[in-house]
């Protein structure tokens, strides 16, 4: 009787073990990585319904005594009690980097020459973007003034080694320094900071513009590169400005399907802390033009694309960016409350530098 009742517990005890690894498991936990619609729709919304300035801020051919064609790849700061816009030209030879200044975001005094091409043979020769700046917040609302590091001030700028022609592969990116803020210094005369060499298969024929971020106690360089026609995003890690290690994850931001207003780019992305999250402002190729797009993670690796677009090409009614509204520079002007989005604008006048703002100048 005593061992017919431990066989009656041993089947009770069994069959509820088993029954309970049967049962149906709990709903799976969204990753803390993972954005749902809802939020990024939230997370996107005050950068959503642009007022536009009817005419370019910066011309494709600007008075400044350079021979531009063409005005590309705004970077916009404060410095003392003006506002200050590294500004990339096209003169039929390549890129140089010039500096115009302004008290009001709206009306730009050219200033002269910034950098220009590198020696014959080197790998910026083809000239210089300078289209990153180390600067001491990246709050989206913070003053974007330069930072300091070991007693100097810090771009990185993208190039190309060849003159001649629009961007010629395979470009690369430099790093240059100022004691002032005023004249500018090449890291090096020799070595670029990042390269086609050792790049994966999304990478392999170009590397394009840098954007820097300091966090976490490193710096992060979020920098836009391609595969043919086909271009994404990645990111780089350094922790004295010139040597830097790959992602494994890269890319971290990838194209949409087709159809999509990425579908060919995620291109030139500009990386600012929000709150308790990060927004990434980049722009895609898709749908016949180039559009202002936005990305938002919590982690700086992680990312989460809002299909929609923040701004799309053909919203000034002139035509001014017609074709592309891309390669844009963020800044908050605390004086009226107001988000300043600065962007190659591309269609019926040529290619210059538009501005958007959050709300109406008028």
């Amino acid at each position: 009787m005593k061992a017919g009742k431990q066989t009656v517990w041993r089947f009770i005890l069994f069959c509820a073990i088993f029954g309970a690894s049967q049962a149906a498991p709990e709903p799976a936990k969204e990753s803390p990585m993972e954005i749902d619609r809802a939020t990024l729709v939230q997370w996107t919304a005050p950068y959503r319904g642009w007022h536009y300035y009817p005419d370019h801020v910066i011309p494709p051919a600007p008075k400044d005594g350079l021979n531009f064609k063409m005005t590309d790849c705004p970077l916009v700061w404060r410095q003392g009690d003006e506002w200050r816009m590294f500004y990339t030209g096209f003169d039929d030879r390549g890129y140089q980097t010039a500096l115009a200044v302004s008290r009001d975001l709206v009306h730009w005094t050219p200033k002269g020459l910034v950098m220009s091409f590198g020696a014959p043979g080197m790998f910026d020769h083809g000239g210089v973007a300078f289209c990153t700046a180390l600067f001491d917040s990246y709050d989206v609302r913070g003053p974007r003034t330069l930072k300091r590091w070991n007693g100097k001030f810090w771009a990185l700028y993208s190039c190309y080694p060849k003159q001649g022609g629009y961007e010629l592969r395979p470009g690369a990116q430099g790093a240059a320094w100022s004691e002032d803020g005023e004249t500018w210094h090449r890291a090096s005369d020799s070595m670029p900071i990042l390269s086609i060499e050792g790049a994966a298969a999304w990478e392999k024929d170009c590397i394009y513009a840098p954007w820097l971020v300091e966090h976490d106690g490193k710096f992060w360089n979020f920098y836009n590169a391609a595969n043919g026609s086909i271009e994404q995003t990645g990111i780089v890690n350094s922790t004295d400005l010139l040597h830097w290690t790959r992602y494994p994850g890269n890319p971290i931001i990838k194209n949409g399907p087709p159809g999509s207003y990425d579908e060919q780019f995620c291109s030139d992305g500009k990386v600012l802390h929000d709150g308790d999250h990060w927004v990434m402002f980049y722009f895609g190729v898709g749908k016949g033009g180039a559009h202002i797009m936005a990305a938002c993670s919590r982690d700086v690796y992680h990312w989460t694309s809002h299909p929609e677009p923040l701004y799309k090409a053909g919203g000034n009614p002139s035509g001014l960016d017609k074709q592309y509204a891309h390669k844009i520079s963020l800044v908050y002007n605390q004086e009226n409350d107001t988000f300043y989005m600065f962007y190659c604008a591309v269609g019926d006048k040529g290619r210059g530098i538009g501005l958007i703002t959050s709300k109406s100048l008028e």
